[in-house]
């Protein structure tokens, strides 16, 4: 895809992401962890706007399941497409840019959480390889709102191991 850039976020990106993406709370705390180096967050860019995103968690999984058996795995996190470019291989760009990354800095395999029910996206990871984990489906959760309630989904995990 030559006319797509995929770069890390910048701070400066903040309000392209939120006004083009929507999830102010969201960018800006994923931009915070970047900053701190707990995780990485991917954009892609066509003709200067900001068009998806993918965030790779580099600490500790919050789910305890995760954690438990993929200790030392990060985690790709909240792919998102704007709709007027969806089905044109933005997300499977950004999810190749992320495991290149993540090859690159030395990480053996990477695993993701796939809400049941979202046949679309399990299909295009398993397109793209990964695997079904081999344990019960978890509970993610999402960032907490400003009165601290977090969304729960359950979702299952998929590992793929990465090529160096």
């Amino acid at each position: 895809m030559r006319d797509v850039t995929i770069r890390p976020a910048r701070p400066e990106d903040l309000g392209s992401l939120a006004g083009r993406l929507g999830q102010d709370r969201f960018f800006a705390d994923r931009l915070d962890r970047q900053s701190e180096s707990r995780g990485v967050l991917l954009t892609a860019w066509r003709g200067g706007l900001v068009i998806g995103d993918v965030y790779l968690w580099l600490e500790p999984a919050e789910e305890p399941e995760i954690r438990r058996y993929l200790p030392e795995t990060p985690l790709v996190t909240h792919l998102e497409i704007h709709r007027d470019h969806r089905r044109q291989g933005v997300g499977t760009s950004l999810i190749g840019a992320a495991e290149r990354l993540l090859a690159d800095r030395g990480h053996d395999e990477v695993a993701l959480a796939v809400e049941i029910g979202n046949t679309a996206a399990a299909k295009l990871y398993t397109r793209l390889g990964y695997r079904d984990w081999g344990h019960s489906a978890v509970k993610c959760y999402s960032l907490a709102d400003e009165n601290g309630h977090r969304d729960v989904e359950i979702c299952d995990v998929m590992v793929k191991a990465l090529a160096r």
